[in-house]
Formats: structure tokens, sequence, C-alpha cells
């Protein structure tokens, strides 16, 4: 099949690419600077911005899948504030769908995000939660997912929590009680392949989350502790950590505001881990652990 990955030079997308390649598909990342990433060799490369929808159209002609993967950051506060994220998921949403459909692409994979809600609390999930809407409203075949925090080499999770809670003497709001349920990139992404191949997932939206529920200070603790540091947590109350970050997210350059503390007070976990839908069991995935091991050798 021809697949086109429309962000596709990131964290997700790379991993993606390769795995489409080994199973045979022709495949094609679009990205805004597609040059700039290390891609594996055989994939097509196109130029575009999700935001800009002349700048994508093109790219659509021909395929027979997309996937967008075309993400900002809910960890980090956006460049140009909170309003980015509705430009880029809902409007380029919007744009991919519409160039879909102009191009007679028959099925779109969605990449979205755990407790993705048109009425959820943060911005990034609001918005989420609109472009789900879009797709399903669409003419195209689809599949979404909403994955939990995906980990592994060139993710950002793990080094955000480094960022947010320092060895030693660690203070976290909360008391970091916050619970995650971490993925491995290299779990996940069969399960994306899965979904461009088989039609069998067509019109379901999927929850995907890893092996284990970790709280945000067990993550730290498993993070340093592959480093040989220890961490002592200091419980910083919930209210105080939000006055802190709503401060500091006026701040220019300050990479955290109001919408991370909102995102702190509720965890990231399935509901129902949708795993057993592509024939996976949560104790054959990936542990962070297992991971960490790994990487320290």
């Amino acid at each position: 099949m021809n697949v086109l990955v429309v962000g596709g030079t990131g964290f997700v997308g790379t991993h993606l690419a390769a795995e489409l390649l080994d199973r045979g598909h022709e495949v094609t990342v679009l990205s805004r600077s597609p040059e700039d990433d290390d891609l594996p060799p055989g994939v097509e490369t196109a130029r575009g911005d999700v935001t800009a929808y002349d700048s994508i159209e093109g790219a659509f002609e021909g395929q027979d899948v997309v996937v967008n993967l075309v993400a900002l950051s809910p960890l980090f506060k956006p460049k140009g504030g909170n309003e980015r994220h509705f430009e880029v998921h809902l409007g380029g949403t919007e744009n991919v769908v519409k160039a879909a459909e102009a191009h007679g692409v028959p099925k779109l994979v969605q990449m979205s995000g755990i407790h993705a809600d048109p009425n959820a609390p943060t911005a990034y999930l609001q918005a989420k939660g609109q472009a789900e809407e879009v797709v399903k409203s669409s003419d195209l075949d689809w599949v979404m997912f909403r994955p939990t925090v995906i980990f592994g080499d060139g993710g950002e999770f793990l080094p955000f929590t480094k960022k947010v809670s320092p060895p030693y003497l660690t203070p976290l709001p909360g008391g970091g009680k916050t619970k995650f349920q971490p993925i491995w990139v290299g779990d996940i992404v069969p399960m994306l392949a899965d979904a461009v191949e088989s039609d069998e997932h067509d019109d379901h939206i999927y929850e995907i989350g890893g092996p284990e529920r970790l709280t945000l200070a067990e993550v730290a603790k498993k993070v340093h502790g592959a480093n040989g540091r220890s961490v002592n947590v200091i419980p910083v109350p919930m209210a105080l950590a939000g006055i802190g970050l709503s401060i500091g997210g006026k701040i220019p350059g300050f990479p955290m505001g109001a919408d991370q503390y909102r995102g702190l007070q509720f965890d990231l976990s399935t509901s129902d881990n949708d795993v057993g839908a592509f024939g996976r069991d949560e104790r054959d995935l990936k542990t962070l652990d297992a991971y960490l091991g790994e990487s320290s050798r």
C-alpha cells in the first residue's frame, strides 16, 4: 500500500515509517522540514504544514492510507500559547481530512490522546477531542488511537520527568501522586501498522497504554535510579503548584503553565486497555524498568 505519514519525522513517525517499510509498504513522510531528520532509506518525503492546506494537499494524491501523527506536546506550553493546540490539532486535522477526501484516500489513522474530549479541562485535550469529531463526521474510514504517554529513544516523557523532578531532594506537586501508564514506542508502533493494514479496526477508538500504572514519583525514582541517583520526594500542595505554574506561564520562555497544572490533576491511564484488540497482552509489553535497564548498558 501507499501510506502517507503526516508528521512522520517526529518521535513516533520515524519509528512507524521504518515499521511500514519493513512490512513492504511504500511510505511518504510529510512534515515541515523532512530533510532535517534521519529517515530510513526508501522513505519518500514531502514538505508541508498542516495548518496551511495548499502546502499539504498534493501529497495525498495516490495514497491508500493516511496516518496523522501531527501533535504539539501536552507536557510543555506551546510557543504561541494554548490557541496553537486548536490551530494544529483541530485545524490541522480539518486540513488532513479535506485533502484525503479531495484525493479519494479511503482511510485515516488518527493519533489522538487519552481523555480527549471537546469539554476536557486542558486546551490540548479539548483540541484533540474536537479533532476526533472532525474525523468521525468525515466520509473516510478511520481508526483512532488514544495513547497514554509513549516513551523510548527520542521521546520526551523521560526527559520531561527529569526536568520536573530533580534527583535527591525532589519537590513534586501533590507528592507526585499523578498516575501514568507509559507504553514503549516499540509496542505501540506495530499496533498502528496493524491498523493501517487491516480493516477490522475501522471506525473504532482504542485506548492504548502500557503494562503498569506508575505515579510520577515512581517514574522519577526509576529514571534517576537507573543513573544511580536517589529521589526523596518533597510534597508540594497542588494549590501552591497551581499558583506557581500559573505565574510562571506568563513569563516568556517558561516551559509550563496553568494547562500543565490542570493536566497533573488527573491520571493518564486507560479505563480499559485495548491492546488485546491487536493481539497483545499487557504482560508482554515492555516495562519502564526493562527499557531503562537496556538503555543503561
